[in-house]
């Protein structure tokens, strides 16, 4: 080992440190001690967590800050923003490196955030009776693609998939439940480790509640869409517990991304889709709750269209109509009249879709609702549509306006009739709305513009 060229680094990395904290020889090495609220290098780390994670607020001031001397040093912040207009705080931490740059590695916000914005003095859109987060702080800092079931012991169940970053290994499938009007804290419900250590990342969960047995929990494991594979979990309990994880069979991914539908004879339709040979929709069924499946051709080629992640609806008699995701810029559908065995041509709608997952549902007095983007680009707006006579969309419902991104929702009716829909909110945490469709008061869609 050569050992001056070592110690040469040690003490150059050493002068480094020294020179951005000269003033630290109170401060306990590798633990985080206090600094003013003024420090010129504290405000810069302040300002730099508040843009780096939202560029629309504003600084306003520290309330309490620590640093800690690392490779670099570490700021640990409590910092004062105004967002729409309103005050907030929330807890970060930066780390400025030995060559002078910073990087955000935590960003918690503190207390109730905001409702959606609306014009001063606005009512609430018709129809819409209630917003709210699930939870306001989690272990993990990124959250995205929701789903939502109510179990057959009611109360509501969410799930989404949480880590550091979609598609890194420690990203694992997170649950709340509702009970007595209040959400519980996340737990982490599922999880990409194998046999052998080796962890992969989790990917779009799904709920569902069968007429009969257990709720099921279907997601996917693996390093890439491209790649990975579909496990379920069962729960007997209503979501408080869950079984063993299972692997579904070989080519049986289970629902994408939406939840799957019961058809009249019990069986099982599951809309799915793959992306190892271009983006391509299938549906797989189960005739023995789940026990063993089978899955019908894709139903598109993956070159002519590019489309993922189907919701099914029940049009009467035996006709199903899919709706999903395009890299098209505009939402397909597809349609069957044997209930799913056979499938028509894929063609699109004039509803505009900026390839970003949507959802929908069939309601008991047979209209449907359907959940999306309504833009070709971006993830805001956030919008809620209505198809009454089985041909034209109506525009119900605008859930979010501000920039940033709001996607991958999830819809469903309960048994009371309200509809509750679930989406991801900028990538930190999950927004929970109820509907009364009753309520609702819809006008045309014209030519794919939303009125």
């Amino acid at each position: 080992m050569k050992i001056r060229p070592l110690l040469a680094g040690l003490a150059t990395s050493l002068l480094a440190v020294a020179a951005l904290a000269p003033n630290l020889s109170a401060q306990i090495p590798g633990g985080f001690g206090g600094v003013s609220v003024k420090d010129p290098d504290a405000l810069a780390a302040a300002k730099f967590a508040v843009t780096a994670h939202d560029p629309k607020l504003t600084f306003e001031a520290i309330e309490k800050v620590q640093r800690q001397v690392v490779a670099g040093l570490n700021y640990r912040l409590t910092v004062k923003v105004t967002e729409n207009g309103k005050a907030r705080s929330a807890d970060a931490v930066v780390w400025k490196k030995l060559d002078g740059t910073h990087q955000l590695t935590s960003w918690k916000w503190l207390g109730t955030a905001p409702a959606p914005a609306r014009p001063p003095g606005a009512e609430p859109p018709a129809g819409l009776a209630k917003s709210e987060f699930i939870y306001e702080s989690a272990p993990f800092p990124s959250c995205h693609a929701t789903t939502i079931v109510e179990p057959a012991g009611g109360g509501l169940v969410a799930a989404w998939f949480g880590g550091t970053r979609e598609g890194n290994a420690d990203v694992g499938v997170w649950s709340s439940r509702l009970a007595d009007g209040k959400w519980s804290a996340p737990v982490e419900v599922a999880n990409g480790v194998q046999a052998d250590g080796t962890r992969f990342p989790c990917w779009n969960p799904v709920l569902f509640q069968p007429k009969d047995g257990a709720l099921m929990l279907f997601y996917k494991v693996g390093p890439s869409p491209s790649k990975w594979w579909g496990m379920v979990r069962n729960s007997s309990d209503g979501g408080k517990t869950w079984s063993d994880a299972r692997r579904l069979p070989d080519g049986i991914l289970g629902p994408i991304k939406n939840k799957p539908v019961q058809l009249p004879n019990g069986d099982i339709l599951s809309p799915t889709s793959t992306e190892h040979d271009g983006w391509r929709v299938h549906f797989e069924r189960s005739s023995d709750g789940g026990a063993t499946w089978s899955k019908t051709d894709a139903v598109n080629d993956g070159k002519s269209m590019g489309a993922i992640q189907p919701s099914v609806l029940f049009l009467g008699g035996e006709k199903l109509l899919a709706l999903g995701r395009t890299k098209q810029a505009r939402i397909f559908q597809i349609a069957s009249a044997d209930l799913g065995r056979t499938w028509g041509e894929m063609t699109l709608t004039a509803l505009p879709n900026p390839n970003s997952g949507t959802d929908a549902v069939t309601l008991r007095d047979g209209r449907h609702l359907l959940v999306y983007n309504h833009t070709a680009k971006g993830r805001t707006p956030l919008n809620l549509a209505l198809l009454q006579d089985g041909a034209k969309w109506e525009a119900a419902l605008t859930l979010e306006t501000e920039p940033g991104e709001y996607s991958y929702p999830a819809i469903i009716q309960t048994a009371d009739g309200l509809v509750h829909i679930t989406y991801t909110w900028k990538r930190q945490r999950v927004r929970h709305c109820v509907v009364d469709p009753t309520q609702l008061k819809t006008r045309p869609i014209m030519n794919g513009v939303w009125p």
